[in-house]
This record gives structure tokens, C-alpha cells and sequence, in this order.
């Protein structure tokens, strides 16, 4: 299981530079170990052309290395705050792309104007509080965030956004998703201000695309 999900995480984070969401070696994706208290995740500083399975670490849900020659992320605290406090969680991706992490540094959440940030996420894009990198700060800012929102994705102000789901893929397509409305929305306030949706509109886009939508 441990090397599926190496090369796994590995896989996904090609997807995070294909989509643009992030520049040099910023942003992370790791996936929990199902039935262990494990997680899989990104070495720190390690060029995204260096990053195939092997590179991959394994670290408890404390951050403490398991396995691997690299040392983990430095945002392996919050990821494993989150996976200790949500169990419900599989994956946890972080990136510092250009459009989200603009609303986060205006620390304004992203409004549910458009039926794709219904569909995906529930509702407006909530905004995380400001937290210093190395502890599990950012992780509480997390995860008292999304407690209160049917939302898979955080912007934490000043710094940028994380994105949660059942495994790494789902947190990986929030990220490439929360990107895109971001942008589409910030375009739509330089021609004005546009309409929320009703919340009973966004209730029923939510239901079916979470229920219906798909193979």
C-alpha cells in the first residue's frame, strides 16, 4: 500500500506543475495510509523533476520520518494536524497558485458566483487565519476553518491555499479547481460586482454534482 501511494503522491504533484499552481519547489500533496496512522508525502526543497516514488517520505501523523532518505515537507505539521482532526480526510494538497493566493493575500473569501464553486465547493471559498510555518498552526487554521464549511479548500490569509478530500487525487482537483474560479471570479470583478447564488440553487448544484455527477 505504502508504494502504491508513493507513487501516487508522485504522480499528482507532476499534475500541480501541469496546471501552473506552483514555482520552483513550493506546494506539497500527501495521502494518508488507510488503516495505519502513516501519510505519504513530499520531501522538502527537492526539485519537481526529482520527485518519482523513491523521493517520496513516510511520516506518522505527527511528522515524525517513517521512511525515507529526504526530509518531509515543511508543511508536514499541518498536514498532519489535519489528518489526526478530520478523519475523514485522504489527502491534503497545498500550492501557491497565482490566483487563489491573490484573495488569500486580500484576505477575502472567493464568492459562490459561479455553479462550478457550488458544485465543488459548497458554498463561498473560506478564508483561513494568518499562521506561521512550523508548527501545526497553519493545521488548526485548517481545520477550524473547513469544520464550519462544506468547502474542500482553505485560503489561509497570507500565504495561500490548502485543499482537502477522500484520498490525494480528490484534494489534488480541488486545487486545480479552486485555480480556476479564482481566476474566472477575479476577472468577473473587473467588469463589475457579480451576483452570489441563492443558497438554494447552490444546495441542490452541491447535492448533484457530489451524488449524481459522473461514472
Amino acid at each position: 500500500m505504502i508504494a502504491e501511494l508513493r507513487e501516487t503522491v508522485a504522480v499528482l504533484h507532476r499534475e500541480l506543475t501541469r496546471y501552473g499552481l506552483v514555482s520552483w519547489t513550493a506546494g506539497n500533496v500527501s495521502a494518508r495510509v488507510p488503516g495505519e496512522d502513516l501519510m505519504v508525502i513530499k520531501p522538502s526543497g527537492v526539485s519537481y523533476d526529482e520527485l518519482g516514488p523513491d523521493a517520496m517520505v513516510v511520516t506518522d501523523l505527527h511528522g515524525t520520518l517513517v521512511d525515507g532518505a529526504l526530509s518531509p515537507s515543511s508543511d508536514t505539521a499541518a498536514h498532519a494536524y489535519v489528518y489526526r482532526h478530520l478523519p475523514d480526510v485522504g489527502g491534503v494538497a497545498h500550492t501557491h497558485s497565482p490566483y487563489a493566493t491573490a484573495w488569500a493575500a486580500r484576505g477575502e473569501p472567493i464568492p459562490c458566483v459561479l455553479t462550478m464553486i457550488a458544485d465543488e465547493f459548497g458554498g463561498d471559498i473560506p478564508v483561513g487565519p494568518f499562521a506561521l510555518i512550523g508548527d501545526d498552526s497553519i493545521g488548526r487554521g485548517i481545520v477550524d476553518t473547513l469544520r464550519g464549511s462544506r468547502s474542500p479548500a482553505v485560503l489561509m490569509r497570507n500565504h495561500g491555499p490548502f485543499t482537502v478530500g477522500q484520498d490525494a487525487r480528490a484534494a489534488v482537483k480541488a486545487a486545480v479547481l479552486l485555480e480556476d474560479v479564482a481566476r474566472t471570479v477575479h476577472f468577473a470583478h473587473q467588469l463589475g460586482t457579480p451576483e452570489t447564488i441563492e443558497a438554494r440553487h447552490v444546495d441542490h448544484l452541491y447535492t448533484r454534482y457530489q451524488n449524481v455527477y459522473g461514472q
